[in-house]
């Protein structure tokens, strides 16, 4: 029994492009397609979900060689928001717990879309599983332990994968003209505020993508250019201020102004798979849900990787990356005067969730708002986490924390209300 556990969570659910491909074959199923439809659907939506994964990887890969840059060439010194990292330490101790808890979760999140009106399937398996071990970690820190904190902590995660989805959905309207999807990534709270900090702040007449050029510019309309010429301009202009002796460490053998515009030339080409793994995938898993909305859970949405927005407004993209970044290093220098934890800006979490914050912003407000608005969740997952750490006991003394913002809301809030019954 724990073996086929061990496979279903570890292999199974814990992979979001094969939790899609099943969601999109049941739902072809149910329609009753023609097999060679069941099959190109399924395997079209989980090849795209690898696409989008890869150029996630390229991004990352891309980001963090500037990230070390940035922290030894300008001696920075403090926590680095890293999901994974942090599960990866907290499994060694939670490792069955956190299992279970994601896997009665998922099942408790399809009996909240069945019988209650939040009709969201959240699919970002890593998530999930990121959000079990956080639960675990709170329940732990407080004593809570055994069958108590299994069923807590799974009803309380199947409710998070339909409430969060349903908070963002009004948004998630603007951003995409219908409502055929949501948004399933625990960073939700910062793309709400995004939001309503760019619904305030900004007009949502003048939208990032229609930015009007020079007509000797036009090619920067080109969003793969216009990301490649600006990340390349950032990696140089870091290198160059960070020094050789820091750069050359990181860019071992490679000449260190050619690697600063590799990397940024490897964050572009990251970017444009991204964007082609989306369409393909959403090509298919949307008209697949008609099947489990039908039959199953009626009215159901696909909760979705945060990239899935980036295809609607790529230019407020790269606007809520360097805006939510922005963010961090003004919370970074807060924190430090306020004799704080300190947070280190990870580029990782900064791209991902600034980028799917300025994408909300300039939905409620436009190009203001996508800059205020990545810059509020640039504050957020700043902020946040240092409140977080003495949540999680022994798990604050580690070098790294949960990276987003809803990682960092769900542990506080559940961690004091612990305290106070």
């Amino acid at each position: 029994m724990k073996g086929i556990l061990d496979f279903l969570v570890h292999d199974v659910l814990s992979q979001p492009a094969i939790i899609a491909g099943l969601m999109a074959l049941l739902g072809l199923v149910l329609l009753k397609k023609p097999i060679r439809e069941i099959l190109t659907g399924t395997l079209k939506t989980i090849i795209g979900f690898l696409v989008l994964g890869v150029g996630a990887d390229v991004v990352a890969e891309s980001l963090n060689p500037l990230g070390t840059i940035i922290q030894k060439g300008f001696g920075v010194q403090g926590l680095i928001p890293n999901n994974e990292a942090i599960v990866g330490v907290a499994v060694k101790t939670l490792g069955q717990q956190t299992a279970i808890i994601m896997s009665l979760g998922f099942v408790f999140n399809l009996l909240f879309a069945r019988f209650t009106p939040f009709k969201y399937i959240f699919l970002t398996g890593h998530h999930t599983f990121f959000m079990a071990c956080l639960l675990s970690a709170v329940m732990m820190a407080a004593n809570i332990e055994g069958v108590w904190a299994i069923l807590s902590g799974s009803v309380l995660l199947g409710f998070l994968m339909v409430a969060l989805p349903a908070l963002a959905q009004p948004f998630v309207r603007q951003i995409t003209g219908d409502d055929n999807l949501a948004i399933g990534h625990f960073g939700t709270i910062g793309y709400l505020s995004a939001g309503w900090v760019g619904k305030w702040l900004g007009n949502k007449q003048k939208s990032t993508e229609d930015l009007k050029l020079p007509q000797g510019l036009s090619f920067l309309r080109d969003t793969t250019v216009s990301t490649a010429l600006t990340m390349v301009v950032i990696y140089v202009v870091v290198t160059l201020a960070a020094g050789p002796a820091v750069t050359a460490e990181v860019a071992k053998d490679q000449n260190g102004i050619m690697f600063a515009v590799m990397q940024g030339l490897l964050f572009a080409v990251g970017l444009y798979v991204i964007l082609a793994g989306v369409r393909m995938m959403l090509a298919e898993i949307v008209p697949a849900f008609q099947g489990i909305a039908e039959k199953l859970v009626p009215e159901a949405k696909p909760a979705l990787d945060c990239p899935v927005m980036f295809n609607f407004a790529p230019t407020a993209v790269i606007l809520g990356f360097l805006a939510s970044f922005l963010g961090g290093l003004i919370g970074l220098v807060i924190l430090s005067l306020a004799s704080l934890p300190i947070i280190i800006p990870g580029l990782v979490p900064h791209f991902f969730t600034g980028a799917t914050a300025g994408v909300f912003g300039n939905a409620a407000g436009g190009r203001r708002g996508a800059f205020f608005g990545a810059l509020t969740n640039g504050l957020l997952i700043s902020f946040l986490p240092a409140f977080l750490l003495p949540i999680l006991g022994d798990l604050g003394f580690e070098n790294t924390t949960f990276g987003d913002t809803d990682f960092s809301v769900v542990g506080i809030i559940l961690g004091y209300l612990i305290r106070l019954f």
